[in-house]
């Protein structure tokens, strides 16, 4: 009798074949996705590529074009004119605002004139017989009336401020053809740690895209080519735990995004310090504080909230230590700056960017006050002077940038400039309230001493008694 047919094996490769032509589906289906993902998520970062460049005109059109085309928001602060740029009489207010008045004075551009450094710097470098023309764009970060006013005191002093964005080359190049600067004081940037998380772009527009299109136009257009003093910042330091912080110390570790974008600055100046010759310095600011400050510091939003019975918001580290900052007083961060531009050798490039003559001056300082103070102990004092206690809600430092601590090693500008910082927060601060109650026109009640006034009543009683 014949053995009935064997249909395991038959059965086996069925099913194999089987598996087979599904893996191959399979394959077929991760690679048609994969396809379609790879499609789509090109198209995104071209849509975003697009977005980016439509909010961000003056990166598109930094040369002649974008120049011409938005000539008319470029006014001369001197004037009400509303003419662009160019012109006799535009090129002879530069000049004249850029002549020095004293044997051997420098001629400077300073960028972020209207800023809160910008104007004490423009205005020492005038008192002293400087040259000086000024660059400001007016952003709205914080309240633009304020750098308006002073604009006007810095016209009421015979400065220049011209109303433009230093990624404005055309411009910038237009300046270097009237005027030879001998100098650059570079202080355009986008500030604050905190706002890098709302409108990041801003800060490689300003910090890294600017500072670019300064470096090009001086190391390319300009003739001869400036010195640049710029400035960097301490937040370069980061997570950085040693101190006080030394220019040697690690600042690759950046804890924000406007720390990221100043610690490329210094890479972006070593680059052009190294092919183009350029004469660099960069200056680390240490939570510069004074008369004509910054709103959206501490001391200055504290100021406003104390006088007008707003809670202040205080931070303090997980483990309750205190937050602290190396407070420095304007007029020793002006000390610092002149000093900087004093010392800085001259640039070695030749104009078109060709090969430089020898290696360039490069340089980096700490420009700090060197005694960090717990900011509740810069409210302390706020309180005396307004004479009034502040509203407070103290919390856990957040993790959004800030730092426990800064604190500045200043040894090296101390050793090649004489910088030496003078003035203590309470002194500091002292003149900072004066003016602040004076610009905004507010009035300061007086807190009697409770102690004092029972005593007075005691006297008064006994007398009469008597």
């Amino acid at each position: 009798m014949a053995s009935p047919p064997d249909t395991s094996k038959a059965s086996k490769l069925e099913r194999y074949n089987s598996y087979l032509r599904r893996r191959v589906s399979s394959a077929k289906l991760i690679a048609a996705s994969s396809y379609i993902l790879f499609r789509a998520t090109l198209l995104a970062a071209l849509l975003l590529i697009f977005l980016f460049l439509l909010h961000s005109p003056p990166l598109l059109f930094s040369g002649s074009h974008y120049y011409s085309s938005s000539h008319s928001n470029h006014r001369s602060l001197l004037s009400s004119s509303s003419a662009a740029y160019g012109g006799a009489a535009w090129e002879q207010d530069v000049r004249r605002s850029a002549t020095p008045r004293r044997a051997d004075g420098l001629s400077v551009l300073v960028t972020g004139a209207a800023g809160f450094v910008g104007t004490h710097c423009s205005l020492a470098l005038k008192r002293r017989g400087d040259g000086v023309v000024g660059v400001d764009n007016f952003n709205a970060y914080y309240d633009p009336a304020l750098k308006r006013s002073r604009q006007v005191l810095l016209t009421r002093h015979g400065v220049l401020v011209l109303d433009a964005d230093i990624n404005n080359v055309a411009l910038l190049a237009k300046l270097f053809d009237v005027v030879p600067f001998s100098h650059v004081l570079h202080l355009a940037a986008q500030a604050g740690v905190r706002y890098a998380t709302r409108n990041p772009q801003s800060y490689v527009a300003s910090n890294v895209a600017g500072l670019v299109s300064l470096f090009e136009t001086a190391a390319k257009h300009a003739d001869p080519q400036p010195s640049i003093v710029w400035a960097s910042s301490s937040s370069v330091y980061g997570l950085n735990t040693e101190a006080p912080f030394s220019e040697l110390h690690r600042t690759d570790r950046p804890a924000s995004l406007y720390a990221a974008t100043k610690k490329a600055g210094e890479a972006i100046a070593h680059t052009y310090n190294h092919i183009y010759g350029l004469s660099i310095t960069g200056l680390r600011f240490f939570t510069v504080y004074g008369p004509w400050g910054r709103p959206d510091m501490a001391y200055f939003s504290f100021t406003k909230s104390i006088l007008s019975g707003k809670p202040i918001t205080l931070f303090r580290m997980p483990d309750g230590t205190a937050v602290q900052r190396d407070f420095t007083f304007i007029e020793d961060v002006v000390k610092g700056c002149l000093g900087a531009l004093d010392t800085a050798k001259k640039s070695t490039g030749v104009a078109g960017g060709g090969k430089k003559r020898g290696p360039a001056q490069l340089r980096i300082y700490n420009l700090g006050n060197t005694s960090p103070v717990p900011v509740a102990k810069m409210v302390s004092i706020l309180e005396d002077l307004l004479r009034k206690k502040a509203k407070k809600n103290v919390v856990t430092l957040p993790q959004n940038g800030d730092v426990p601590f800064t604190h500045a090693n200043v040894s090296l500008a101390e050793r090649d400039f004489g910088y030496r910082p003078t003035t203590d927060l309470a002194t500091g601060l002292k003149k900072f309230v004066k003016w602040y109650v004076e610009y905004y026109g507010v009035e300061i009640t007086k807190r009697i001493n409770r102690k004092r006034k029972i005593a007075g009543e005691e006297e008064e009683g006994a007398a009469a008694s008597a």
